[in-house]
């Protein structure tokens, strides 16, 4: 058994150190939820700061009606542009969850300190800035081109944020961490 241990070292290091920081980080978040949970229910400051954001970017790139609201079940913001409802902005759409699973990975492939606590910073403002793109760009193409929101948002979402987070996760360890060296 302790040949399999020694054999498997740096395996079962990746694997102590990703669960237990996505443990970690995933207890964090859900603990910040359940503080902000209240009497009445509303999205948490998270999501609702992305669907400002992402309102504003729409204004930005020409969509000057664009609006973001607290949706009727105060469960979701939603995205309007000339009061039409383009999106429903919840909880899993804050990306929050995907950054969890990003500094996870990233610490698991530990480098150097200084470099590591640069790239987990700059990798989820990367992953946070691509997730307000991408629920811009899926609004747009609701508001302009309907027929497609579907595949927009079951294969464009998905591609463009995992897609993004794999390539920081291939980057930094084939360049940064520690095991690239090995």
């Amino acid at each position: 058994m302790l040949d399999l241990v020694r054999k498997y070292k740096l395996v079962l290091r990746f694997i102590i150190i990703f669960l237990g920081s996505y443990f970690l980080f995933s207890s964090l978040y859900n603990g910040f939820l359940i503080l902000y949970d209240t009497e009445d229910p509303v999205p948490d400051p998270i999501t609702q700061l992305v669907a400002r954001q992402s309102a504003a970017l729409m204004r930005g790139i020409g969509y000057e009606s664009a609006e973001v609201m607290m949706h009727y079940t105060g469960l979701s913001m939603k995205l309007m542009v000339n009061d039409y409802f383009l999106a429903g902005i919840v909880e899993g759409c804050n990306s929050a969850s995907i950054i969890i699973l990003f500094l996870s990975f990233v610490l698991a492939f530990y480098g150097r300190t200084v470099s590591t606590l640069l790239y987990l910073f700059a990798g989820s403002v990367i992953i946070y800035a691509i997730n307000i793109i991408r629920i811009v760009i899926l609004a747009v193409s609701i508001y302009e081109y309907p027929q497609y929101s579907g595949f927009m948002h079951s294969v464009f979402f998905p591609l463009a944020i995992y897609g993004t987070v794999f390539i920081l996760w291939l980057i930094w360890v084939r360049i940064y961490s520690r095991w690239s060296k090995q």
